[in-house]
């Protein structure tokens, strides 16, 4: 009985995430394949930060209630990754909670981590790169076939491997990370394990507890519907509690019942991430944030995936068979949400030296269609706002260039 509820309960999501399209107006005239640059916004978080900014232009702002609503978005995101709010953390940006993770140990020479700088953003790059004038050592491990090779990661773990870290989807070529092995592996070994959550919050379900990871950055513009300019950073307690903040405010503070003007010499850090907040807030953008976690939160995680996951399935099959170089293929659990057209590497952070790619590109861009380049390779991001349409409109698309092209 219960497989027959949840088999109808999956449908019924799936249902509800096909129509999700309807709630949000720039799918108007276009069609857009580029959420691992930015998302599109709901109409509700567009309508939420008007009222929002109303209220401001009018005066008529009650601080207090801001500071409610920033636990309630607290709540919101740490549910959503199946995380405690004491947990939580906000930031501004993903290289922010990076750097608090990195600023936040107490390194000593001959310490090591490891991690794939080859197909990470410079966000989880440079962070760690500072920490060599401390002595400590970055164990570099080579890209395989444009994955991260786990198995390689966790060899180079030794007694003196104090973190690891990776993205769970890798911003360029966009695969997956298979996080939860890694994790395992981490804790087994008593290694902090650190992730970069850019390309999958929002988008793919993701459990902190199951997958092993102790702690996990993110930005609200991507997969999380909302601004720029806001971040959330989770850190499990009990790594949390053992690490001290390099910069400190009366919001990283336990007051107790003392007053947040109270001063005294004496304190004590605040349970858990909370310690790594530094205030005020962005308030504008946790505005959007609560409105967009509240839409998300709608639906059921695995149905968004399973949705999402599913029309980049068919947007693969349909570019590769018309012979275009679909990046590993069309098969694997590797395969997330983006998908990756052309060489690797044959070109800058957004540019190709490919003049067919770069022709495509510009083809699917004069007929409205959003995407990017990225490190020389064109990437189509998808997010429940998309539909088997736009699949198909790219496909189409696509098909007319190649044959133009073979007449050309």
């Amino acid at each position: 009985m219960n497989k027959i509820v949840d088999s109808i309960g999956n449908v019924n999501g799936a249902a509800r995430v096909a129509e999700a399209w309807r709630d949000f107006p720039g799918v108007e005239g276009k069609t857009y394949m580029d959420v691992a640059a930015r998302g599109l916004m709901p109409r509700s978080t567009r309508d939420a930060l008007a009222a929002h900014l109303d209220e401001f232009a009018a005066g008529d702002v009650e601080k207090h209630g801001y500071f409610d609503m920033i636990e309630r978005v607290r709540g919101c995101f740490a549910r959503s990754i199946n995380a405690a709010a004491d947990e939580i953390a906000f930031t501004k940006n993903i290289t922010e909670g990076l750097n608090i993770v990195a600023a936040s140990l107490d390194w000593k020479p001959g310490d090591n981590l490891v991690l794939c700088p080859e197909i990470e953003h410079p966000a989880n790059f440079y962070p760690w790169l500072n920490l060599q004038r401390l002595g400590v050592e970055l164990r570099m491990v080579a890209a395989r076939d444009g994955l991260v090779p786990v198995d390689e990661m966790a060899g180079r773990i030794d007694s003196r491997t104090r973190l690891v870290t990776t993205a769970t989807v890798s911003f360029s070529p966009g695969f997956r990370t298979d996080v939860a092995a890694l994790g395992r592996a981490c804790r087994d070994k008593g290694t902090l394990f650190v992730v970069d959550a850019a390309q999958s919050a929002g988008v793919l379900a993701t459990d902190v507890d199951r997958m092993a990871i102790d702690a996990l950055a993110c930005s609200t513009q991507k997969g999380l519907l909302a601004l720029y300019g806001m971040g959330f950073l989770y850190v499990r307690r009990e790594c949390a509690q053992r690490m001290e903040p390099a910069y400190l405010s009366r919001f990283g503070i336990d007051l107790g019942d003392a007053s947040e003007a109270d001063l005294g010499y004496e304190y004590r850090l605040a349970p858990g991430a909370r310690r790594f907040d530094v205030g005020n807030f962005n308030f504008t953008a946790c505005v959007g944030a609560e409105a967009s976690l509240e839409y998300l939160s709608r639906f059921d995680a695995t149905a968004i995936e399973r949705y999402v996951v599913g029309l980049a399935n068919d947007l693969r099959r349909g570019l590769a068979g018309l012979g275009l170089p679909v990046c590993r293929g069309i098969e694997g659990g590797h395969l997330a949400h983006i998908v990756t057209v052309g060489s690797m590497g044959a070109g800058g952070h957004d540019t190709t030296s490919d003049t067919r790619m770069q022709a495509l590109y510009d083809h699917l861009a004069t007929n409205d269609v959003r995407l990017s380049i990225r490190r020389g390779a064109l990437r189509f991001s998808l997010h429940l706002y998309n539909r088997a349409e736009d699949v198909a409109r790219v496909v189409e698309l696509t098909k007319k260039f190649l044959a133009e092209d073979k007449r050309g």
